[in-house]
C-alpha cells in the first residue's frame, strides 16, 4: 500500500499536536534510558516529545526522500526522451524538406508607371 506525501505529513502533524496535549496535561519530568545501559536522562515531557516529534519528521523524510529522487530522475529522463525524439523528428523534417522540388525564382509582374498629372491650364 503507497501512501501519498501530504498524507504522512498530515498524520505527523496529528500525532505532533497529540504530543503537545499531552506535554501540557503532563508537566511532570521523564526518564529515557541510555543505549547501552549507561544510565537515564532526565528531562521534561514536552522536551522528550519535542525530541520525538523530531526524529519521527527526519524519519518520514527519510521514506519521502526515495519518492522525490525517483520522480526527479524520470522527470530529467523524459526531458532526455524528448530531446532525443524532437532531434529526430526534425532530421526528418529536413530530409522531407531537402527532397522536395524546389520553384523556380519567382517574378513579380512589372508594375505601370504612374502618370503624372497635368495641370489644366487655358
Amino acid at each position: 500500500m503507497r501512501v501519498m506525501p501530504f498524507v504522512q505529513v498530515l498524520l505527523l502533524l496529528v500525532l505532533a499536536g497529540y504530543l503537545l496535549l499531552v506535554a501540557l496535561e503532563n508537566p511532570q519530568p521523564v526518564r529515557l534510558p541510555l543505549p547501552f545501559g549507561r544510565g537515564e536522562w532526565l528531562t521534561g515531557t514536552g522536551a522528550a516529545m519535542g525530541m520525538f516529534v523530531v526524529v519521527g519528521g527526519a524519519f518520514v523524510a527519510l521514506l519521502l526522500l526515495p519518492l522525490l529522487w525517483r520522480q526527479g530522475w524520470r522527470r530529467r529522463h523524459d526531458r532526455r526522451e524528448r530531446r532525443a525524439l524532437e532531434g529526430r523528428l526534425a532530421a526528418t523534417l529536413q530530409a522531407q524538406l531537402g527532397a522536395l522540388p524546389t520553384p523556380g525564382p519567382v517574378t513579380e509582374p512589372a508594375r505601370p508607371e504612374p502618370v503624372p498629372a497635368t495641370p489644366d491650364t487655358p
